[in-house]
């Protein structure tokens, strides 16, 4: 149960990828990145983070949180998020779609790694 501080949070990616598929579930991630992101660095920031995130009802979040969640997915120590670590992290933070769904998973990797998604322009 979520005390009173801490959001609720409410899993729909495996629904969406079992509605989706593998590569549309990517398109739907990478929507969400563009919908975060700084327009000018193509990145997520802190601030693009925490100036966009009531489009996805996160406006409760607190800027402990949000720095949180940035460097939870930060995996080069940049202090931003690109396309691909934020895909990652909405796969890791998936519980439920990392133990059920592996070959979803190996299916939307593979459009991220070898796909269209590897050197996307905006």
């Amino acid at each position: 149960m979520a005390s009173e501080n801490q959001p609720i949070f409410h899993d729909f990616l495996p629904l969406m990828a079992d509605k989706l598929g593998g590569e549309r579930l990517i398109d739907e991630l990478c929507n969400g990145f563009r919908l975060l992101m700084d327009p000018m660095k193509h990145v997520i920031t802190f601030d693009s983070l925490k100036n966009n995130s009531g489009v996805l009802g996160l406006e409760d979040l607190t800027d402990d949180d949000l720095r949180s969640m940035l460097k939870e997915g930060d995996s080069d120590g940049d202090g931003v998020l690109n396309q691909m670590e934020f895909c990652v992290l909405m796969f890791r933070l998936s519980p439920e779609l990392m133990k059920h769904s592996s070959l979803l998973l190996d299916e939307a990797m593979d459009a991220i790694f070898y796909g269209k998604y590897v050197a996307r322009s905006w």
